[in-house]
C-alpha cells in the first residue's frame, strides 16, 4: 500500500512539474519577457519556499542522470543550430564576440571569482566558463520587449545562437581537466587523461553525426523514423563516450550536432524542429526541478561579495569583451553601449552548473557546492536587472525602434512584391515570406527582405526575424494560409495589426463554408477587391502610384480623377501609416500620401477600343452604302 501511495505521489508530482512549466511558458510569452524567470520563480515557490517539490526525495539516484541526459540533448539541439557559413555571413564583430570576446569573459570572470570569493583557480576557471553563454532562450525574448535598432538585434540573437555550444564545449574541456587533477594524477598522466576525453568526445561525435548524415542523405530510413533515430543516436553516443572517458559525452553530442549542421544536401529542418520542442519540455521541467532544489540560505550565505561578482560580470567583463569585438567597425558608440548592457545568462549555464557541481562534490573538490547557488545568482540578476533597464538605455541612447511599424507580408506573389516595393519606397520595414523559391527570388531581384518557408511553421517560429515588424497583410492566393497566419501573429501583434487581402469573394458562398470574421485579420481594400482582381490588374500593366493631397488635390479630387483606380493606404506627415480596411472610415487629408491602384491606362485602352469599334461601324456602313450605290 505504501509503495502504491510513493507511486501515486511521485505522478502527481511530475505532473504538477508539467502544469508549472506550461504556465511559466505561457506566462512568459504573454509579458515577452525571457519564460527562465517564471520558471525560477515557480521552482523556488513549490521547493524551497513551500516544501512541495523536494527534487533529491522525488527521483533519488535517478536525478543525476535525468540532468545529464537532458543537458546533452540541449546541447545537441544548440549545435545543430551552428551552422558555419551562417557564421561566415553575419558581421565581424560577431566572429569576435564568440571568440575573443567570450575568452576576455571567461578570464574576467574567473579572476573576479577568484579574488573576491575566494574560490580555487579551476574552480574559478569552470564558473568562467559556465557564465560566458547566453542563449537564445533569453535573448529572444528581450530583443523583442527591447526593440533595438536591427544591427545591435542581428548581432545579440547570433551571438546568443553561437555562443550556446561553443560555451558549453569550454565548460565540458575545463571540468575534464579539473577532473583529472582532482584525481591526484601526475601531470603526464593528466594531460594524458585529458587528451583522451577531448580525442573520444571529436572522434565519436564526428563519426557519429557523418554516420546520420549519410543515413539521411541516403535515405535509408522513412521520414517518420528520422527523429527517433536522431535522440536514440544521441542518447547512445553520450552513454558510449561516458564509458570510454568520463565526461565525454556532453563533448560528444555537441560536436556531431555541429557536424550534422554543416553537411551538405541532407535536411534536418524537422530533427531541428523535434528536438526544439523536446528541449523545451527538458528546459521547462529542468529549470523547476534545479530552481526547487536551491537552498535558500546558501543563496543568502553568498551576501555581497557575489553582487560584487556580478556587477563585475555586468560592468567589467561585457563592457571590455564588447569594447575590443567592436574594433574597427562600423558600429556608433550607442550601438556599444547597448551591446555592453544586454547578456543575460540563461538555462544551459544553470543545467552545467548543476551536473558538474555534482560531480565536483563527489570528488570532494572545496566550494564545489556553491557552484550552483552561485550560478543562479548570476543568472537571476542578469536577467531581471537587463529585463528591466534595456529598454530604457535603448531609448535613452536612441537605439531602440520608436515602434514596431514595419509589414511582415505573406506571399512574395506578383501582388504582394508591388505593395512592398511601394511599402519599402515609402520608408517602412517589410518581410516577405513565401514557400515558392520562384516567388523568393524575384523578391530579392526587387530588393526586398525576404524569408523562404512557410511563416506558420515551427522553423518560422525559430528564425523569422520580427523586430521592426508591427503590422502583417496576409497577400496570399490561397485562403487557408492568409486564415492561418492572420490566427498565428493575431496575438504576436494584435488583431488592429493583421490584414487580409481575399483570395476570393464570399458574397456567393453560403455561410457555413464562410470563415468567421475572428479567425482572420481586417478585410483589405474593399471585398470586392480580390487577390485575383488585384493580380490580373497588375499582369496588365497597372501600377500602385503615390499621389500627394493638397488643399488645392483633395482625396474627393482624387477618386475623381480615377474612378476606377483603388485606394490602399495613406501615409501621414508624421509618417504614419492608415491601411484602408473594409467597415473603417478611411479619410486622408491635405499633406497626406495615398497609395492605390491606378487603373488609368486601362480607361485610356477602353476609350481606344470603343473609338476603334465606332471607326469600323462607321467603315461598314460606308460600305453598305456604297454597294447600295452600285446597285442603284
Amino acid at each position: 500500500m505504501d509503495h502504491l501511495l510513493l507511486d501515486e505521489c511521485i505522478v502527481v508530482a511530475v505532473a504538477g512539474v508539467a502544469l508549472l512549466a506550461l504556465l511559466s511558458q505561457w506566462v512568459a510569452w504573454r509579458v515577452k519577457l525571457p519564460a527562465i524567470l517564471f520558471l525560477l520563480a515557480s521552482g523556488i515557490l513549490v521547493g524551497p519556499l513551500l516544501g512541495w517539490l523536494e527534487p533529491n526525495a522525488l527521483f533519488g539516484d535517478l536525478l543525476l542522470p535525468f540532468v545529464s541526459v537532458s543537458v546533452a540533448i540541449i546541447l545537441f539541439e544548440g549545435a545543430l543550430t551552428l551552422n558555419f557559413s551562417q557564421v561566415r555571413g553575419t558581421v565581424r564583430v560577431v566572429q569576435l564576440l564568440v571568440t575573443v570576446g567570450a575568452a576576455i569573459t571567461w578570464g574576467v570572470i574567473a579572476i573576479a571569482t577568484h579574488v573576491l570569493l575566494g574560490f580555487s583557480w579551476p574552480l574559478s576557471l569552470l564558473f568562467g566558463a559556465i557564465t560566458v553563454v547566453t542563449g537564445p532562450t533569453v535573448i529572444v525574448p528581450l530583443l523583442q520587449a527591447v526593440r533595438p535598432t536591427a544591427g545591435v538585434a542581428n548581432i545579440l540573437r547570433w551571438e546568443g545562437i553561437i555562443i550556446d555550444p561553443i560555451g558549453a564545449l569550454l565548460a565540458v574541456v575545463v571540468f575534464e581537466f579539473i577532473v583529472s587533477q582532482s584525481q591526484q594524477l601526475a601531470l603526464g598522466a593528466s594531460l594524458l587523461l585529458f587528451l583522451r576525453v577531448v580525442a573520444v568526445g571529436l572522434t565519436i561525435g564526428y563519426v557519429a553525426g557523418r554516420a546520420v548524415g549519410a543515413i539521411l542523405y541516403r535515405r535509408w530510413l522513412p521520414e517518420f523514423l528520422h527523429n527517433l533515430m536522431a535522440l536514440s543516436t544521441v542518447l547512445f553516443v553520450f552513454s558510449i563516450s561516458n564509458v570510454l572517458a568520463p565526461e565525454a559525452g556532453l563533448l560528444a553530442v555537441t560536436v556531431m550536432g555541429m557536424v550534422m549542421a554543416n553537411l551538405p544536401n541532407i535536411r534536418i529542418s524537422e530533427i531541428m524542429n523535434f528536438k526544439e520542442n523536446l528541449t523545451i519540455v527538458l528546459i521547462s521541467g529542468l529549470f523547476i526541478v534545479l530552481a526547487a532544489r536551491l537552498n535558500l540560505e546558501e543563496l543568502l550565505d553568498l551576501g555581497f561579495v557575489s553582487l560584487g561578482l556580478v556587477l563585475v560580470i555586468q560592468l567589467v567583463a561585457r563592457p571590455l569583451a564588447v569594447m575590443v569585438s567592436t574594433l574597427g567597425s562600423s558600429l556608433s558608440w550607442r550601438e556599444r553601449a547597448l551591446l555592453a548592457w544586454i547578456a543575460p545568462r540563461g538555462i544551459v549555464a544553470a543545467a552545467i552548473a548543476a551536473l558538474f557541481a555534482f560531480r565536483l562534490a563527489e570528488a570532494g573538490l572545496p566550494n564545489a557546492e556553491e557552484l550552483v547557488p552561485l550560478t543562479f545568482m548570476v543568472i537571476i540578476c542578469t536577467v531581471v536587472f537587463q529585463s528591466g533597464t534595456a529598454r530604457f538605455l535603448a531609448t535613452l541612447l536612441r537605439v531602440a525602434e520608436p515602434a514596431p511599424r514595419g509589414f511582415l507580408i505573406i506571399g512574395a506573389n506578383l501582388v504582394a512584391r508591388a505593395v512592398g516595393k511601394v511599402l519599402n519606397d515609402l520608408g517602412f520595414q517589410v518581410t516577405l515570406t513565401d514557400s515558392s523559391w520562384e516567388n523568393i527570388s524575384a523578391a530579392r531581384m526587387d530588393g526586398l527582405n525576404t524569408f523562404f518557408g512557410n511563416p506558420i511553421s515551427a522553423y518560422a517560429d525559430r528564425n523569422l526575424y520580427l523586430v521592426g515588424l508591427g503590422n502583417v497583410l496576409a497577400l496570399s492566393p490561397q485562403r487557408e494560409l492568409n486564415v492561418a497566419s492572420s490566427m498565428r501573429f493575431r496575438h504576436e501583434f494584435g488583431r488592429e495589426h493583421v490584414f487580409v487581402l481575399l483570395a476570393r469573394t464570399d458574397e456567393k458562398v453560403s455561410e457555413k463554408h464562410q470563415v468567421a470574421e475572428e479567425h482572420q485579420g481586417q478585410v483589405l481594400f474593399s471585398r470586392q477587391m480580390t487577390y485575383a482582381k488585384l493580380a490580373s490588374m497588375l499582369s496588365r500593366g497597372v501600377e500602385l502610384k503615390k499621389t500627394k493631397l493638397t488643399d488645392n488635390f483633395t482625396y474627393d479630387d482624387y477618386l475623381q480623377q480615377d474612378k476606377n483606380g483603388v485606394p490602399m493606404f495613406a501615409v501621414t506627415p508624421k509618417g504614419q501609416i492608415v491601411v484602408r480596411v473594409v467597415d473603417r472610415p478611411f479619410k486622408p487629408e491635405a499633406g497626406w500620401i495615398v497609395v492605390g491602384v491606378s487603373d488609368r491606362q486601362s480607361v485610356v485602352e477602353k476609350a481606344a477600343e470603343k473609338n476603334q469599334e465606332k471607326r469600323i461601324e462607321k467603315a461598314e456602313k460606308a460600305e453598305k452604302a456604297e454597294k447600295r450605290e452600285k446597285k442603284e
